[in-house]
């Protein structure tokens, strides 16, 4: 039995962006003052240093301490199934092998710094006038254009060959 090449080579750039997710949350706590925004781009980017119990828009934020193992555990359970699909994926089809690997190294770059402290960093700030988005990370970056890219690559994937009208 020969086994074709499949998409798991594509965990280098998860482990790039866990790479570059922790190191930047390094250089934030480092760098930064909490919730004190520091312009880059001023009426668009400020870094702004906070930290988040919970999920995304800090969904469960004021929970009790469950939420942490809560996130832990369906973290682990996401990647797992990723990589499980990577591992199923032609090593060719790179619409799907991209955006896994980034959802991979996303959930992996939260997952260290709930197992490590507790709570997510965040630092980035987008704004516009009155309007913010929520603060986020590299590794929220990771999983949100990943997920993106998993919709549209779907929505545009090639129809399949002979198929009937």
């Amino acid at each position: 039995m020969t086994r074709k090449p499949n998409a798991l080579i594509w965990l280098w750039l998860s482990a790039a962006v866990v790479a570059l997710d922790q190191l930047s949350k390094w250089w934030a706590v480092h760098a930064l003052s909490p919730a004190l925004p520091h312009p880059v781009i001023p009426g668009v980017l400020n870094w702004t240093l906070t930290f988040n119990r919970g999920a995304a828009f800090s969904f469960l934020a004021g929970s009790a301490g469950w939420q942490r193992w809560f996130f832990v555990a369906l973290a682990l359970l996401i990647s797992a199934v990723l990589v499980a699909w990577l591992a199923r994926t032609p090593r060719r089809d790179w619409r799907t092998g991209m955006p896994l690997a980034l959802i991979v190294g996303g959930a992996i770059g939260n997952l260290i710094d709930r197992l490590h402290a507790a709570r997510v960093t965040d630092f980035i700030q987008v704004y516009f006038r009155q309007w913010s988005y929520p603060v986020f990370n590299l590794a929220d970056s990771g999983i949100t254009v990943g997920a993106v890219l998993l919709i549209v690559f779907g929505m545009f994937a090639g129809k399949p060959t002979g198929s009937v009208r």
